[in-house]
């Protein structure tokens, strides 16, 4: 999906939701950032396959969306803090079933006791 979906007012909203969060990180960062405050760094150790270039890159599409805060703390070195806006909560909210369902079906594919031959 191309990021000018996420801007397309003639698409249904589920479409124009996806277009807002798709992509590998995204919903993690929502996830992480729900938490509260989160330093680049904070989060590049918690989530180590995510490099700094993609990193850079989904928080500033999610900062052009609204979802995310970004504050910059004077001081050296410069502290930069990255926070979910309340419209990034409401999406945030908005995804817990659709996570909940989520979970559903992976306790599904995992098998419950041994096979029977």
């Amino acid at each position: 999906m191309t990021r000018s979906r996420a801007q397309d007012t003639n698409v249904c909203g589920v479409t124009a939701a996806i277009a807002v969060i798709d992509g590998k990180w995204k919903t993690v960062l929502l996830w992480l950032l729900e938490s509260g405050p989160r330093r680049p760094g904070e989060i590049r150790r918690r989530l180590p396959g995510l490099s700094e270039k993609v990193l850079t890159q989904a928080l500033r599409e999610m900062e052009a969306d609204g979802l995310v805060h970004r504050e910059v703390h004077e001081g050296l070195p410069l502290k930069t803090e990255y926070s979910l806006t309340p419209f990034g909560r409401d999406l945030a909210e908005a995804l817990a079933p659709l996570s909940d369902w989520g979970h559903r079906r992976l306790e599904r594919l995992t098998p419950v006791g041994p096979a029977t031959p």
